[in-house]
Parts: structure tokens; sequence; C-alpha cells
């Protein structure tokens, strides 16, 4: 196969990265001939790369970006270093499948010829998050609705048919601001994702209606952007007739308007797909610090612009009285109040790390939690977040596995830290809404089992079985998670081990067991191309199922 064979590689799976250096380990798996077909791979796309597969062709400027975000999409948080995406994605702890369920590993194959060693390469986790995902995603529908609201009032105020919106422009933007923050804040969304779960997790609801929520809930990110374009058009249209009527306004107003659309412009280009990943760490400053300012100049905006009269050319002196008399001001009151919670709940807590394997650090908190529950640990408050399941018994304390991937989970492995500063506020994903279902299927692969684990060691309303696939659990993830997992019935928690058994068809091995638990859904927490295929093939089988979804 040529040098390419004496380097190492690295795969990870939610912050976990595991060494894989070829044929030194007795129970190495050889990667299969190139026409050997890949069962149970089910690719529903809209589009056909071909050589585009890669998204962006590399270069040296890609490869010297300093926020390039992690391989592996098991990762709630996205901010760490890139390994190799390529390499990661052909690793079973990714959740690649390779043939059927075997049992033992098969013997060694001789290498191929240096012509059918060429493979096709993988199709970059960019392409599967964003276009393998399908057209009509319910993220894209949502994004869809709020761009097509917004551009119909839009069109509707400039053609004269919507006076209320033509006078007041700057409120319709604002209100978008207001939309996209709330379905951003992980304080508002906890209440939701708890509301849901206490009025709908009862046998009598249809399970439509569960499924509907689930995609409904996972998918605010759309709202989230259409109302961020949509904040801009109706500024810049605010802007335009300001401009038109320039004797009834100041050259303040108009700088500062000015100013606020720049940095809303600015925001928006950051949280690009493309820019947001491959360059995590930009988009995250700048969405945060480009954010607050723009909530800076947003009050200067309101207490120019109420507190002038185009009659006399003067500001008035009675801001107070005309402040809480207008929508503006109590829009951007509880913008502002959104934004302020979570910096509120901020703490340096100590912390104990212990490294099991070299690769990953375990890092325990005091207080209990409950199960499904996510939260987020960082060096530096102000510069990056990282966010990671939680492991819990809800009892005394609550751990994070953090694969040591990049700069930041590196030095926990290195040089473990005392303390880290935390949100005491965590907050809700997909797996908090398993507690709305009566029987779920539980996937994951590597280390994507760490926000299942709760699961198994406190009560919760669901009947929940646990499927992992993975390699050598007590070496990667140490004898503590090791135990937890022993001692359930082999019908309720199923642990395949790749070193052992062989890479499965993770597909298959999930619509089997969904059947024979008599799942109501599944939800998976995989890579892009492994969660896809497991929704894919559950649905296909008539079995909701949930996974990982870009932006979700």
């Amino acid at each position: 196969m040529g040098k390419t064979d004496n380097l190492e590689r690295f795969s990870s799976c939610r912050g976990v990265a595991f060494e894989i250096k070829p044929h030194s380990d007795l129970f190495a798996i050889p990667a299969p001939p190139t026409n050997t077909p890949r069962n149970g791979s089910s690719r529903r796309s809209w589009a056909r790369w071909g050589s585009f597969a890669r998204i962006v062709p590399s270069s040296d400027l890609l490869d010297r970006s300093m926020s390039r975000t992690s391989s592996h999409f098991c990762d709630l948080d996205d901010n760490e270093d890139d390994v190799d995406a390529d390499q990661t994605l052909a690793d079973i702890e990714e959740g690649h499948e390779e043939g059927k369920h075997d049992h033992h590993p098969p013997p060694s194959l001789p290498p191929p010829p240096q012509s059918a060693a060429k493979k096709k390469p993988p199709p970059s986790r960019l392409s599967i998050i964003l276009l393998d995902q399908g057209l009509f995603t319910v993220y894209k529908r949502l994004f869809a609705v709020c761009l097509v609201l917004n551009i119909t009032g839009l069109v509707l105020a400039a053609a004269g048919e919507f006076p209320y919106a033509r006078n007041r422009a700057a409120l319709f933007s604002i209100a978008n601001i207001f939309a996209l923050v709330l379905c951003r804040s992980e304080a508002v969304l906890r209440v939701v994702f708890w509301l849901a779960v206490n009025v709908l997790g009862y046998s009598w609801v249809p399970l439509r209606l569960k499924t509907m929520t689930t995609a409904l809930l996972q998918s605010l990110g759309g709202i989230h952007s259409g109302c961020g374009i949509s904040s801009v058009a109706w500024l810049v249209y605010a802007l335009v007739l300001t401009l038109n009527d320039r004797d009834n306004t100041t050259p303040e107003i108009i700088a500062v308007a000015a100013v606020i659309l720049g940095l809303l412009c600015l925001s928006s280009l950051a949280a690009f797909p493309l820019v947001r990943h491959l360059h995590h760490n930009v988009f995250e400053r700048t969405h945060r610090f480009a954010g607050w300012t723009a909530l800076g100049f947003l009050w200067a905006f309101i207490t120019l612009t109420i507190s002038y009269d185009p009659s006399t050319k003067t500001y008035s002196d009675d801001l107070g009285s005309k402040l809480v008399k207008t929508q503006e001001f109590w829009f951007t009151i509880g913008i502002t109040v959104l934004i302020i919670i979570p910096w509120l709940t901020v703490r340096r807590v100590p912390v104990r790390i212990s490294s099991p394997s070299g690769h990953a650090a375990i890092i325990k908190f005091d207080g209990g939690v409950k199960a499904g529950i996510l939260g987020r640990i960082s060096p530096s408050p102000f510069s990056e977040w990282h966010a990671f399941g939680i492991i819990s018994d809800n009892k005394k304390e609550h751990m994070m596995l953090a694969g040591a991937v990049g700069d930041f989970t590196k030095s926990l492995v290195a040089s473990p830290p005392r303390h880290l500063w935390v949100r005491q506020v965590h907050f809700a994903g997909l797996p908090y809404l398993t507690n709305m279902y009566g029987r779920v299927l539980l996937v994951a692969t590597g280390s994507g089992i760490c926000v299942f684990l709760s699961f198994l060691l406190q009560p919760c309303k669901a009947d929940v079985c646990l499927l992992w696939v993975t390699k050598g659990v007590e070496q990667n993830f140490g004898k503590e998670i090791k135990e937890w997992m022993s001692g359930h019935p082999k019908e309720k928690v199923i642990v395949h081990d790749t070193a052992v058994l062989g890479r499965p068809n993770v597909s298959e091995m999930s619509v089997d067991a969904a059947k024979r638990f008599g799942a109501e859904v599944v939800i998976v927490t995989s890579n892009p191309e492994g969660s896809r295929d497991v929704v894919d093939a559950c649905k296909a089988n008539g079995i909701a199922a949930f996974g990982p979804i870009w932006d979700s």
C-alpha cells in the first residue's frame, strides 16, 4: 500500500480518539477490498458530487486554519482541531458499516495491486450533514417558512399593501432578532423540552404527534437561521426608507442603523455552513462579540429614534415614558434578558479528571443530573465553550468524557486542571426526549454512549434498550464504564466489541434490535454517515428514527 501504511491513524467519536496502527493489533481488522459492496448503507441524496465529494479542495490556506472543527460528528461540540476526516470515517468507532455481522475477524488478505488500492474518497462530513440529509428536511422547511413569510410581508410593505410594516420596518427586524435568540436560549429550550416530555409523555398520546414534536424541537435551528436572514432584509428595507426621508431623521440614527446592519451581516456570514464547519472558532467568537456589539447599538438606536421629534428636529427629555409605550423597547428588553441569562450562571468549579486510556479524559463534577441532559465547559469563558453529554445517576456527581483530539481536550489529559468554567444551567437535547416515549432503542458507536449511559444508571419514564458498537470497552473507556454496562439483561444492553466480534452492519443490527424490542422510536449518535444510514434503514422498515443533524 506504499508509505501511507506506516502512518498512524486516529478515529474519534464524541470527543474520544483511538489510535489505529495497521497490523499492530492481533484483533486488527483489515479493510475490505474495493469491490466489496457495503451492505445496509442507504445513500439517499438529492445531489451527486463525484469529484466534488470533499466540498472544498484541500489547500494550504485551509490547512493553516486555526479553528478547524473536529472530524468526529458524535461530539456535541465542534471546536476541536480536525484530525483527518477521511481517515476517521473509515473506522467502526465512527459507526461506519463494513459488511455483515462478523463474529470472528476475517483472515488477513494480501495487499491489492497499486491500481486497485485507490479508492473513491468518502464523502466529506460537511457534504453528508448538509446535502445527503435531503432537500426537504424539517430544518430546511422551517427555514423556508420563516423566510417566505418575512419576504412576503416585505414585498407587501414595499407595494404599499402593508402600511403597518412599511411604517415599522425596524420593529419587524427587531422582532426577528428576538425570535432567533428565543429559539437558541438554552434556558427557554430546557423548559420547552420539559413541557414536551410532561405533556406528551403518555401512552395515549399518538406516536405520530410525538415524532412530529421531536422533529420540530430538533430542527429549531432552521427558525434561527431563517429569522437571522429576515432581520437583515427588514433592516435593509428600513434603512432605505430612512435614507429616502432624511429630512425627518438625523445622521446619528442613520449611522447607528448602518453599524447594526453591518454587524448582522458579519454574524450571518460567519454562520454560513462552510465557514462554520472549517473555522468554527472564528464563527463562535464572531457570532458572540458581533452579537453583543449589535445589541449595544440596538439600545442606542431605539433610544435615538424614540426620543427624536421630527417636527421640532430635537431629542425630547421624557424618554422613559415614551420607551415603555413602544414595542421596540420591550422586544429589546426580551433580547437582552435572553442573552444575559446563561452568563449569570457561569461559575468556576472544582473538577476531578482521570485518563483511562491516554486518549480521553473523564471529568467529574459534584451534583447529580437527570438523564439526557448535556453541559458546556470552558477553560476561558469568553473565548470558547465545549459541549458534552453528561453521565450521572442523579445523586452525588456527574461526569463527561472528553477525547484528546484538540488543544483543549489534549490539555485535559496532559495537564489536568483542578478547576473549569461551567454553565450551571444544563441544556436538553435530542436524548432528553427519550422520556417522551414508551419503548426506545438507543444506538451509539464509540463514545456516543456517554449521553445514553444515564438511562441505565437512573430511573426514567421510557423502557430503553441500548445497542453499543465500540472497540475495547475497558481499554478505551475504563473499568467504571465497563461495570456500568455489565449486569443488565442481554436483550436490554447489547455491546458489540469490534476488536473481538468484527465490524458489523450497524443499520441491520439496529433494525433487528428495534423489531425484537418493539421500539417505538430509535435514537442514534454516530458520525454523519453512520447516523444517516441507521435512520434511513429504520424508516425504510417503518420505524421512527432520529439522529444528530446540522445545527440541531
